[in-house]
Parts: C-alpha cells; structure tokens; sequence
C-alpha cells in the first residue's frame, strides 16, 4: 500500500499509528515533497467512486485563498486535475493506496472495514 500523507499534519499522524499498531505494510510518502501527479490523481478518482471535489483539502490555506470552494464548480475535471497537482497541500490527506481501493482522510471505523 501506499501511504501518502504530511508528516506535521495530526491527523496524518493518527492515520500513520493505526497502520503501524496494525501492523499494516506501507511505502511512505510526504505529499510535500513528492505531490501526486495528474496521472495518479486521474487513476484514483476513477477507481474512488468519489466526486472529485473530496480529492481537495478544504480545509487548508490555500484551497481558502484560491478560493476554490467557488472555482472548482465552474472548473472542468481536467482542469481540477492539473489543479490538484500543481500543489500537495491541495490535496486531502493522508491518502491510502492499494490495488482495488483508494481512502481519502482518516476514519478509523471507515479504515476498519476496508483493512481488517
């Protein structure tokens, strides 16, 4: 799996412990550093069965000061896309990857489920 999270983020932090207490296998990577690119991005919103619009960190800064809570609806997917990797911090975090599934956030009892 893959385990793209910040590493200052807390909730990232909790994420990173349930999967460490579990003993869950996982590469690490800081979306700071390393965002995920357009193609990642476009291959796990199609696999998500999500609406695009969870993929953004809306409560970061910056999502605030693009003010994008009144873009994104006039923006097309492509665009939302290239949007989301222009920048991690526009990102929700953190993200766990696997083969058939893609989980945005952290809910323990929503992790629960897909994990166990």
């Amino acid at each position: 799996m893959l385990f793209i999270c910040y590493p200052k983020c807390s909730t990232c932090q909790r994420a990173q412990k349930y999967l460490d207490e579990n003993n869950i296998k996982y590469e690490l990577r800081d979306i700071k550093l390393n965002n995920p690119t357009y193609e990642e991005l476009k291959k796990w919103y199609q696999n998500s069965n999500l609406e695009l619009k969870r993929f953004f960190n809306t409560s970061g800064l910056l999502y605030k000061e693009y003010d994008l809570k009144n873009k994104i609806p006039n923006m097309t997917e492509d665009e939302q896309l290239k949007l989301l990797a222009s920048n991690g911090m526009l990102v929700k975090r953190p993200i766990l990857v696997s083969e058939d599934k893609i989980l945005l956030g952290f809910k323990e009892e929503e992790w629960n489920k897909i994990i166990k």
